[in-house]
């Protein structure tokens, strides 16, 4: 049953169901089985009798596990230190990316949040959506507590009663008002919140995955994970969060298979990888005298697979630094459906016509004279050159909606790697072995040396700026805000690279929201 617990709160100062006396309480249950967890309210007047405080507890078979500061119910917004002090025990736990700056330097340690950040979206959302926001800021500071402070079957209780009823509240379309905070608290608070959130679901994804309780666990776990889309200065952006154990897995063909005993760990440190995407458009409108040009090219991308965990006594465990890599990355832009306001669309970029150059060599050698066997040599040399890149680049069109992708290309073997599947069983040709080892000896070292196609941290950025796009708009369209589609997808697979293993498999991920275009003068 999904929690409304905001509205339990919002609730308590003007509730009958308080005793009389000075100091009472009001529980509620979050959980029950044989084992019972409850948060608590009590109620206490101060020496001065018009202001009253309540404080809150989460408890155990009557034992406090957790202590909230005191929220005087009196003030302009009584349950703000609340709030704030959730978020910021979320922070202070949060894991950290293995390779992040936040992880070896000491001035990365973010401050404590400016409660301007969270009074504004309490001010500017309805109860119903912050509702949601608080459910899930709850569900977080829940975990830490039942999973690192509290006796093991707190934790089983946490798991099966209240995170898995509730893992839906973990997807972009019920978290609004996550976006805003995320905006007006910054990107450093917004990398702890989203590493914690892929933290807690690839635990429960976990013990979903080898069979210990969730029994309420329902088959969406795919849909998981988080992303918004925003305009500023200039730029589209579009950000994206997805837990590895939350991407669907890609072909028909690409099933997990069977872990040896001694790949256990492989298979555990895989799963503690999180997905996070970041894409910027650059769009610029121009005002012609019969239409209205719009142009976007692709600014930047940049995936970061990043490890989620603590990193204690994991410095000689190899299998801690195997990760999947990006493979493939499709974006999309473009007016809203059923716009009839777009007279045509003009892709910046030609679809790929390989040059090759071809040096050809010519030797005659003969001899002539008395000589009682005339001799003759030919010689032919002939040199090919190809230029070859491991990402190919490519610009489509579905309507009026351009599309950009990049895909991940074997220069060896030719094969495109987010759908490249090895040959098993009665499938497998006379090459089928060799076409696995050619494609594994492609991707093995993959982060290191000069010809590598990621950084060194295992992550990959984009910025060569593929030709713009453009859009021809109608000029009464002037003067408009108008909605923008915006979304994509990214592919992550994994060969291995540092450890001998026949594990391969090609996850994906895909997200879409929309973005204003402001047609006004002076807005761009």
């Amino acid at each position: 049953m999904k929690m409304d617990l905001w509205s339990w709160i919002s609730e308590l100062p003007n509730s009958d169901e308080w005793s009389l006396d000075s100091t009472s309480e009001l529980t509620f249950q979050l959980a029950s089985s044989s084992e019972s967890l409850q948060l608590k309210a009590r109620r206490k007047f101060s020496s001065n009798s018009d202001l009253l405080a309540i404080t809150f507890y989460v408890s155990h078979d009557e034992k406090a596990l957790w202590v909230s500061d005191t929220c005087q119910v009196n003030s302009e917004k009584p349950f703000l230190p609340l709030v704030l002090q959730i978020l910021q025990e979320i922070i202070s736990r949060s894991p950290t990316a293995h390779d992040s700056i936040a992880a070896v330097c000491p001035r990365s340690q973010l401050q404590k949040l400016k409660p301007d950040a969270v009074s504004w979206i309490l001010d500017s959302h309805a109860p119903e959506s912050f509702s949601n926001f608080f459910n899930l800021i709850f569900l977080a500071r829940l975990f830490w507590l039942c999973a690192c402070d509290a006796p093991s079957e707190v934790g089983s209780l946490y798991f099966n009663a209240m995170l898995a009823p509730n893992l839906e509240a973990f997807s972009s379309a019920h978290a609004p008002v996550l976006r805003a905070f995320f905006v007006s608290s910054g990107i450093d608070v917004e990398l702890a919140i989203m590493r914690t959130f892929g933290y807690m679901l690839t635990k429960c994804l976990l013990l979903r995955e080898v069979g210990v309780g969730l029994q309420l666990l329902t088959p969406s776990y795919n849909n998981l994970g988080f992303s918004y889309a925003a305009e500023t200065h200039g730029l589209w952006v579009l950000k994206g969060y997805a837990p590895l154990m939350a991407m669907t897995r890609a072909g028909s063909r690409s099933v997990s298979p069977v872990f040896e005993t001694k790949e256990s760990v492989l298979k555990y440190a895989l799963a503690h990888q999180q997905i996070e995407v970041v894409i910027q458009l650059e769009y610029s409108v121009e005002v012609k005298e019969s239409f209205i040009l719009v142009k976007a090219r692709v600014d930047n991308i940049r995936v970061h697979v990043a490890k989620l965990g603590f990193g204690k006594g994991e410095e000689n465990n190899v299998y801690m630094y195997e990760r999947h890599f990006p493979s493939r990355v499709r974006i999309w832009v473009g007016p809203e459906a059923g716009a009839s306001y777009v007279s045509s669309l003009t892709l910046g970029r030609s679809t790929d016509n390989i040059e090759k150059e071809t040096e050809t060599q010519k030797v005659l050698k003969g001899s002539f004279g008395e000589t009682k066997v005339p001799k003759m040599k030919a010689m032919t040399r002939t040199t090919t050159r190809t230029k070859a890149r491991s990402w190919r680049l490519d610009q489509d069109s579905d309507g009026h909606v351009a599309i950009f992708d990049t895909t991940l290309c074997d220069n060896m073997t030719g094969v495109e790697v987010s759908t490249w599947q090895p040959h098993v069983g009665d499938d497998a040709g006379p090459n089928g072995r060799v076409d696995r080892d050619q494609v594994g000896q492609s991707f093995q070292k993959r982060y290191t040396g000069a010809n590598r196609s990621f950084t060194k941290a295992g992550n990959w950025v984009f910025s060569e700026g593929l030709e713009a796009a453009k859009w021809r708009l109608n000029k009464e369209m002037e003067g408009s805000v108008l909605k923008w589609r915006i979304g994509g997808q990214v592919w992550v697979s994994y060969l291995p690279n540092e450890v001998k293993s026949s594990y391969f498999e090609t996850r994906c991920v895909e997200w879409c929201d929309e973005v204003d275009l402001p047609l006004i003068l002076g807005a761009y």
